[in-house]
């Protein structure tokens, strides 16, 4: 069987028109293709959902894409049903009766109780359906189940009892409840089947068909709703985010493993349909799962080779550069909500940039081959173009036309004179010769076309972006989860600023500093406190550190002595590496995977903290939330300083720069922490022995390099 391009996912209303805004209880549409979502769109009213659905499915089968569309309501009614109503128990002569009778107005009201009614007229004693607005309305349904005798046609669907779904189609009011939407999703569906030549599965071949409508419903995958709803920001939609992440777990699901999953309904499913993933529910709920989408890092992505021990720093950078890899998932987010989001797919103009030819400043436009020799008089034309209220004629050869800025060049334009430049007469303007063609102006697509790359994959989105994006017709993107970095201290020594301290106890430095470090560059800090050296609590904090966050900071205990904890347990899960690098300050780095999560066990020392943070852990962080690799900018600057340094090991010295020269700090000592506020960046100083005197060059790093 051939695999589908696009999964798109309809949560269905029965309900009137939806508000302007975003909102629960509309109808939303998810689409995701090759396990990438896009951002879903929110329809108002079925009519507007309907022409979206029926525009999206002829362009994906004209551009030669296989799409599955699943809906969130019945296809089918219990056996029996259908030949009750319309003599035959073809699904889709009922499609057809429900067709010719339900009416839907622009506003939503529709007369689904009415037809309920009807039918329910057909059957002996009261119901099938049952439940309303009120008591007195519709006397031929029940507001309640109770009496309701289902002999003749089941309350539930086979499919109904294998997904444990909660409520029957006959239900027609009452949460949950899916009959309104049945009643009022069938006459949609029969108009897209007829419209695109859409296959129902189960009740058609679908092998071969472009368009394949299903019945799939997001209650599959609550477990994963509820953890995206726990970790999203507040204001988030359910309805929004059931179809993002279903039609992400569908997209993932590798065409085979789908292909059995579309083959297995049972006899009874030919007349009552048959729910895509029943009995499926923890397979789905895994693939919806957005963090499981990564594959993970190896085990021995920070192993040393063998008989490394002091290592260098370009080669640390470099095995970190080639072993490290995302461990966040994507979604479909929005423009608006781009700030800082790293893109997960690259971004094409939808629109040229400008869209059309236009004037670069206020004056006259004319057809440059309509001059003549020396110096010009035109006659003007009636009227004028300005940005947003174009020229709606043509201006004839010989003639010019008031232009304003940023207006389009009407047609009979090609070239324009700045006003400054003009005398202007009645009803005509005099200039003089030398003038270049197409002067002024603006031509279209010169700054973007149609189709360019505007932002590549892995891009971190600026404010100058967004303008971008949204001037080139993009209003949505896709882009990583944001990584959620777990900051730990480690220490017996240590107390909480402001409590009081005992005599051989120091305040924790480290954790404010690194949680500020990991919200500036730009990741979602998860904040687990202080642990004393013991080894019991410190597995608790990075247990609950792996469930949390995709990566984790530790300070201190990453050393190789009685108290460093760190290390230790990290070497007892066998993910472990002392990588003892040839830097000053921080020479001891633990790296490793606790949980298939990456851990940067950092020195206790906070100047050395910082500097093993802003090397190593900031690039590696960045490839493991969707960026490239990215060195930080130095410059090389005159020292203000002097200063002989031994061959051996790379050194970092806290520095800033006054009057065009670099001074460093007046102690190199790690344990003077005022240096830290003091500097604004970094002085390199290069693996071998350099001597530095006043005036030589030193290369500098000012820490908003560190990005």
């Amino acid at each position: 069987m051939i695999g589908f391009d696009t999964i798109l996912i309809a949560d269905w209303s029965a309900g009137k028109r939806a508000p302007q805004k975003p909102s629960k209880d509309a109808i939303w549409l998810g689409i995701a293709r090759q396990g990438v979502p896009e951002e879903p769109v929110y329809c108002r009213t079925r009519a507007d959902a309907e022409s979206w659905l029926a525009t999206f499915l002829k362009s994906e089968a004209a551009a030669g894409r296989r799409v599955l569309a699943g809906f969130d309501f019945p296809f089918g009614y219990p056996k029996g049903f259908a030949a009750r109503i319309t003599g035959s128990d073809d699904p889709f002569d009922l499609w057809d009766w429900l067709e010719a009778r339900i009416t839907d107005a622009p506003d939503g009201a529709n007369n689904r109780y009415d037809i309920a009614a009807e039918i329910n007229g057909l059957f002996d004693g009261p119901g099938p359906f049952w439940g309303k607005p009120n008591q007195t309305d519709w006397p031929e349904i029940p507001y309640r189940k109770s009496g309701i005798v289902y002999e003749k046609v089941a309350e539930r669907r086979t499919c109904d009892h294998a997904a444990a779904a909660s409520s029957s189609c006959f239900q027609l009011a009452f949460p949950p409840t899916v009959g309104g939407q049945i009643l009022m999703g069938l006459p949609t569906l029969s108009r897209l089947r007829r419209g695109t030549g859409a296959a129902v599965w189960p009740f058609e071949n679908t092998s071969s068909s472009a368009i394949v409508l299903a019945e799939i419903w997001p209650g599959l995958i609550e477990p994963a709703v509820k953890d995206r709803l726990r970790r999203a920001p507040d204001g988030f939609i359910r309805d929004r985010e059931q179809v993002l992440l279903l039609a992400t777990a569908i997209s993932r699901m590798p065409a085979d493993e789908l292909a059995r999953l579309m083959a297995e309904p049972p006899e009874d499913a030919q007349e009552e349909a048959w729910i895509l993933g029943a009995g499926h529910k923890d397979r789905l709920v895994e693939l919806a799962t957005f963090r499981l989408q990564p594959p993970p890092l190896r085990d021995d992505c920070f192993a040393l080779p063998a008989g490394v021990d002091w290592t260098p720093v370009d080669a640390a950078l470099g095995m970190l550069r080639d072993r490290l890899s995302p461990v966040v998932g994507t979604e479909g987010i929005a423009l608006r909500d781009g700030l800082g989001r790293v893109l997960a797919a690259p971004l094409a103009a939808k629109r040229a940039n400008p869209p059309e030819a236009n004037t670069a400043v206020d004056g006259y436009g004319f057809a440059y081959e309509s001059l003549g020799e020396g110096d010009q008089v035109l006659p003007l034309v009636e009227g004028r173009s300005a940005a947003g209220v174009p020229f709606a004629g043509t201006v004839p050869k010989g003639h010019a036309i008031r232009v304003l800025t940023g207006a389009a060049l009407p047609e009979g334009v090609d070239t324009v004179i700045l006003e400054e430049d003009v005398t202007l007469g009645t009803g005509e303007i005099a200039f003089r010769a030398g003038l270049k063609p197409g002067a002024n102006t603006r031509r279209a697509g010169e700054d973007v076309e149609v189709g360019d790359t505007i932002l590549p994959a892995g891009r971190r989105l600026t404010p100058a972006d967004l303008a971008l994006a949204a001037a080139t017709g993009q209003s949505e993107m896709t882009a990583r989860e944001r990584l959620r970095v777990a900051v730990i201290s480690t220490g017996d020594e240590l107390v909480e600023a402001g409590q009081d301290a005992a005599p051989g106890q120091i305040y924790d430095a480290n954790r404010p500093m690194l949680l500020g470090l990991v919200r500036q560059f730009g990741y979602d800090a998860v904040d687990l406190g202080r642990v004393p050296d013991d080894r019991e609590n410190l597995r608790a904090a990075l247990d609950e550190a792996a469930r949390e966050a995709d990566v984790i900071l530790t300070s201190g205990g990453a050393s190789a002595g009685d108290e460093d904890h760190v290390s230790a347990l990290l070497t007892d899960a066998g993910a472990m590496a002392q990588w003892r690098i040839a830097l000053k300050p921080g020479r001891p780095l633990a790296l490793g995977l606790w949980q298939d999560t990456p851990v940067f066990g950092l020195p206790g020392n906070p100047v050395a903290a910082l500097v093993c943070t802003l090397i190593f852990a900031r690039p590696a962080m960045r490839v493991l939330s969707g960026q490239d690799w990215q060195d930080p900018q130095g410059y090389l600057l005159p020292a203000a300083f002097e200063k002989k340094k031994k061959p051996g090991r790379r050194e970092y010295l806290r520095a800033r720069v006054r009057d065009g020269q670099v001074e460093v700090f007046k102690s190199e000592g790690s344990g003077r922490i005022s240096g830290l506020s003091w500097a604004e960046g970094l002085v390199e100083l290069p693996d071998g022995a350099v001597t530095i005197k006043a005036g030589t060059p030193v290369r500098y790093i000012p820490f908003a390099s560190f990005t």
